[in-house]
Parts: structure tokens; sequence; C-alpha cells
């Protein structure tokens, strides 16, 4: 059913930029997270100017019609999934590089710049944006910061909020601001900034940003070790990271191995329990990672390798960004995203396995050791309900066991829908509640995002 008010939407936008056709909705209607809930698009707006992002929001206040942000659509929480009879606002053709400043090392981006994109461009000047999320090839600059995307470098360089300087946004009703600012000190008044960034697309609809930029990092020396137990596997990186300069230290384990063996034929010790992969970019980067190599035999690793060469050690790490594809080759995949305090990483490892026997299924785990965020991955058969039952349950645990082990719901992917019925347990209800309010702040009529994030 076609909604009356198309046509209107249609005549404020320039000739092409608005769709109704249900084939077209339905495939922009989700993201990257296949059981989160997703309702029917009423129409599309592919924006190419700032300009197409203030008629649709005026538009769409005007009439108290619901609006969806979206670009890549590679989320893995159902962030930009659909709502029923709203607009997919799509940003992903705003996709320029404005600006690229050596002198306070930032750059000025549009939201549907590709990280890998910036990265490169960044790179072509002797410079170094941060932020690598695993989908960094294929996900924006916009998405990023709308879900604070973390990475492997979060160890070492923060998430995607750390190395925001200032946005450029459009308001719900319309109104374009500006927060933050070059400098690199800047305490003037609240720090809107900070408060859009993992916003979700709830509060504003971000149109450029200023990114900041580092110095070209040194060339990494690279570490892969193999344990026979996840104890061992936890007590060397707990070594590793309380003695070692480090720019990552990541981990799968044996499910996660074996998949990830049998989809890149890499020799990978599929006997093994665990993977640790550490890097250093540090100026005596070689010695660093020395280093290590003793303390995870002190820990009794069964095999370790280092190198010194950067594409080697470039190809070391895509056995960790193969995980999650790896994965999914053995059948629906239900991805989490918890986090806890390192410590607890051995604790919640074993529970993670305890609830993969109770409902006899399989979850491959892997993540970012260095900073306690893990990615239980559980694989199920979705053609039997009693496997998705299952799944949904065993998802449920982990979240549940995070939490008691005072971690978080979310390290780094966002709440989404996915797992916006775990927030006030999480934050408190008393600050949920205040949270909904700084929304009504920003968005009177509630027509942002509804029904995700906060």
């Amino acid at each position: 059913m076609t909604a009356p008010w198309i046509a209107e939407l249609a005549a404020c936008l320039p000739n092409g930029a608005a769709a109704s056709d249900p084939d077209v909705l339905a495939s922009y209607s989700r993201d990257q997270a296949p059981l989160a809930p997703a309702g029917t698009p009423m129409a599309l707006v592919r924006a190419k100017s700032v300009d197409d992002v203030v008629a649709t929001l005026r538009f769409a206040h005007e009439r108290r019609i619901p609006v969806v942000t979206r670009a890549a659509g590679t989320g893995l929480a159902g962030g930009a999934n659909a709502v029923d009879g709203c607009i997919i606002l799509l940003v992903s053709a705003l996709d320029r590089i404005l600006r690229i400043d050596e002198a306070t090392r930032t750059a000025v981006v549009e939201p549907g710049v590709l990280n890998g994109v910036l990265a490169k461009a960044a790179a072509a000047r002797g410079l170094y944006y941060a932020p690598d999320p695993a989908s960094r090839d294929i996900s924006t600059i916009g998405g990023n910061i709308a879900t604070n995307a973390g990475g492997s470098c979060c160890l070492k360089y923060g998430v995607t909020g750390d190395h925001v300087a200032a946005l450029e946004a459009v308001l719900a009703d319309g109104t374009r601001i500006r927060t933050g600012a070059l400098t690199e000190k800047n305490v003037a008044g609240l720090d809107l900034t900070r408060l859009l960034v993992g916003s979700e697309g709830t509060l504003a609809v971000i149109v450029g940003a200023t990114v900041r930029l580092l110095r070209a990092r040194h060339a990494p020396s690279t570490l892969v070790a193999f344990f026979s137990s996840m104890p061992n596997a936890a007590a060397a990186i707990a070594a590793m990271d309380a003695t070692a300069d480090l720019s990552l230290i990541e981990v799968m384990d044996h499910v996660t191995i074996e998949a990830v063996e049998a989809l890149t034929h890499m020799s990978l010790d599929t006997n093994a329990a665990a993977m640790v992969l550490a890097q250093s970019d540090a100026t005596d980067a070689a010695e660093v990672i020395a280093r290590c190599q003793e303390l995870c035999h002190a820990h009794d690793a069964i095999d370790v390798m280092c190198t010194d060469d950067a594409e080697e050690g470039r190809l070391l790490l895509a056995a960790r960004r193969s995980a999650l594809p790896a994965l999914e080759r053995l059948g629906t995949t239900l991805l989490d995203d918890i986090a806890v305090p390192k410590p607890a990483m051995p604790e919640m490892f074993e529970r993670i396995q305890r609830t993969a026997e109770r409902h006899q299924l399989v979850i491959g785990t892997f993540g970012h050791a260095g900073d306690g965020n893990l990615h239980p991955t559980i694989v199920f058969d979705a053609s039997r309900p009693e496997s998705k039952k299952a799944a949904f349950a065993a998802f449920d645990e982990i979240v549940r066991d995070a939490l008691a082990l005072e971690g978080t719901i979310t390290g780094e992917h966002g709440v989404g829908s996915l797992k916006r019925g775990y927030l006030g347990e999480m934050v408190g209800e008393v600050e949920r509640e205040l949270m909904g309010r700084i929304k009504a702040a920003f968005d009177p009529r509630g027509i942002l995002n509804p029904g995700k994030g906060i």
C-alpha cells in the first residue's frame, strides 16, 4: 500500500530521490542482524546533499512520520532496520572527503565515506586514521560514529568517538547544528559531540564529521600463539597486556579456529583450544613482540610465531577478520557483542562453553581480548523452530552472564533493536528515563529511529 504523502515528499526533493517501490524498500529494510525485528517502510529517500536531508526531515517532522537513517547497512544490532510506515533516509551518496589537513591532523568527511577509503587517503598523506572495525572496507564513517564503533585498535587508540573532533548534524525538525572544535582542548558548554556519537540515529542525522588523524604508525611486529587451554591463553593475554606496549590483542576459540581454517586454509592449528594474535607498533616493536613470545611460552603455548614483516602481519590478522564469515558458513548466526572486565574473561569463556553444551549449539567466540570485548557467535538451524528458540535462549544467557560479571551488553555494535530489552538493567531505569528526556529535547516528536538504542 502506498502512503498518500509519497507524491508530496517526491515534490520537495530532486527528481528520483524518493522511491516507493516495494522491492526497493525491502532491499533497504534491515541491516546485517537477520534476527532483529524490522518493519515495513513507506518510502526511501536517496539523499545527494545536505539540503535533501533537511527537506526530508522537515517533511517528516511536520507529519510525524518516523525516519530511519542508514548508509551501508553493515550494522549488527538492527539499528538501521525499518519501522512500520517510516521513511528510510539513505545517506551513502554523501561520500566525499572534503579536506585532509596535515597542520591540524584532521579530515573533514561526509557520512557516506567508507572507513577504509579514509584510512587509505590519510596514509597517502603520511597520516593514520585509527578506528578499524572488521568491516572497515564496507562500513561508513557516519555509521561508525552512530554506533561508536570499535575494532582491534581499541587497546591502544580507543573507539571511534575518541577520534571525532566536530560534527555537523540535522535535527528532527530540519535545523542544522554544528558541534565541537578543531582545537585539542575545548570545554565550552555541554559536549554535544560526545552525546551524538553512539546515539544510533535517535538524536539527529549526522551529515558531516571532522575526525582526528595520527602520525603514521611505526611498522608493526606481529605474534600468533596457539594454546592447549583457554585459561593458559587468558593468562598469557593478561601478562602481555600488563607489561607490553601492544596495539592489539585478539583471540579466537577452538570452534572459530576450525571454521577459519576450513575457509582460508592458512594451516592454523585446529587442535588448539585458543589462538592469540598480538601486534605492536611501538618504536621497539620487534623487542616488544620478542618479550611477548617469552611470555606465551611461559604460559605453556603450544606454538608461537613472530614476524616483523608488515604484509605477513596483515595476512595473520586476516585470519581474525575472517572469523564471522567463516562461522556463517556453518549455518544461521546470531552474533553477540559483550564486554567484561579483562580479569573476568576466563570465566566468561567458561560460561559461554557451558551455554553451548546446555543448549546443544555451536558457539564460536572471538574478539578483542585486549579490551575484554568478545563476540560469541551462535550457529543454529533457522529452519527448525526449536533450534531458533535455543539460539535466543543462549543469546539471553550470554548477555546476562556478561552483566553478572560487571560487563556490558554491547562493547561496539550498539543497542539497536536487538538489545533494547536489556538496556534498563544495564544502565538503570532512572538513567534510562533521563536518556529519554535528552532524546525529547533533540527530537520532541520522537520521529528519529524510534524503538532503537535508548
